[in-house]
C-alpha cells in the first residue's frame, strides 16, 4: 500500500481535477490524504446560505469533509491560511492570506505533514495554478519547496488539457447553443504537448459529481457542470491530466501510482 497526498488551495478544489484519481487510489488499496491551504473565505455563496461571511470557512470545511468521505479520503489536514481571492483583488494583500505567506514557512508546515504521512506521490497544480488563481499558484510553489525539504520526487501537477477541452466545448455548443460557459479571458490549463500523464477515471466519474455536490455553498459557480448529462460529464471529466515533475520515463503515463 502506498500513500497519495493531494494538496489543494480551497475546499471543493479536490473534485474536478483530482477527485477520480483520489477515488481510484483508494479503490486500489492505497491511503489517500488531502491537505487544504485555506478556508475558502472569498468564495461566492447563495443568498441566505450563511448569516455572515465569517461563518463561511466553517461551512466549507464541513463540506470538504463530506466530499472527502464520498471520495474515500482517509485524512484531511487544514493549513489554516486565508483565501486570497482572485488575482488583482484587494484580498490578495491581506497579511493572513496564502498569497502573502512566506514560501519557506508554509513549506515547512507542509513538510511536517509529509513527514507524518510519508507519501510516495503528491499532487499539486501546474505552475499557473490552472487558471491563474493566487492560491493555486502558491500551492505549486509551496509544495515544490516542501518536497525539496522532504526529499520527495514523485510530484504530479494536475492541469486541464486545454486543447481537448476547447474542442469538447466547440462540439458541445453545436447541439447546446447558449449553454457553454464563456471562453476564459485568461489562460487556463496547458496545451496537450505539455502533458505527459492521463489517468482514466471514467469508472469513478460519478463519485466526482457526487463529491462536488457536497460543496453546496459553491454549486452556483459550477452550475454548468450539473447541467451536463452523464455522457457529456464523463467526456469532460473522465480523464484527469497531469504533468510529472520528475518523470521516471519519457514515455506517456497512464497512472500516478
Amino acid at each position: 500500500m502506498a500513500t497519495l497526498l493531494s494538496f489543494h488551495a480551497h475546499p471543493d478544489d479536490e473534485c474536478l481535477l483530482t477527485g477520480g484519481t483520489l477515488a481510484k487510489a483508494k479503490s486500489d488499496g492505497h491511503r489517500v490524504v488531502i491537505v487544504v491551504a485555506t478556508g475558502g473565505e472569498e468564495g461566492e455563496y447563495p443568498a441566505g446560505f450563511v448569516s455572515d461571511r465569517s461563518e463561511l470557512p466553517d461551512r466549507r470545511r464541513g463540506e470538504l469533509l463530506e466530499s472527502a468521505k464520498v471520495l474515500g479520503v482517509d485524512k484531511v489536514y487544514f493549513l489554516g491560511y486565508r483565501d486570497s481571492g482572485m488575482m488583482g483583488t484587494q484580498s490578495n494583500s491581506n497579511p493572513k492570506s496564502f498569497w502573502m505567506t512566506d514560501i519557506d514557512e508554509s513549506a515547512k508546515a507542509l513538510a511536517e505533514i509529509i513527514a507524518i504521512e510519508r507519501p510516495e506521490v503528491v499532487t499539486i497544480y501546474d505552475e499557473i495554478g490552472g487558471y491563474g488563481h493566487p492560491d493555486h499558484i502558491n500551492v505549486n510553489r509551496v509544495c515544490l519547496r516542501a518536497c525539496e525539504i522532504s526529499g520527495l520526487s514523485e510530484v504530479y501537477q494536475a492541469t486541464m488539457n486545454r486543447d481537448y477541452l476547447m474542442e469538447l466545448m466547440a462540439d458541445y455548443s453545436v447541439d447546446n447553443p447558449g449553454k457553454v460557459p464563456d471562453e476564459p479571458q485568461s489562460a487556463f490549463g496547458m496545451g496537450e504537448d505539455a502533458i505527459d500523464t492521463a489517468v482514466d477515471v471514467s469508472e469513478y466519474v460519478f463519485l466526482k459529481r457526487e463529491a462536488l455536490s457536497r460543496h453546496r455553498s459553491q454549486i452556483g459557480g459550477v452550475a454548468f457542470v450539473f447541467d451536463l448529462g452523464n455522457e457529456d460529464f464523463a467526456r469532460a471529466f473522465g480523464t484527469e491530466w497531469f504533468i510529472s515533475r520528475h518523470p521516471k520515463e519519457k514515455e506517456f503515463r497512464t497512472a500516478i501510482l
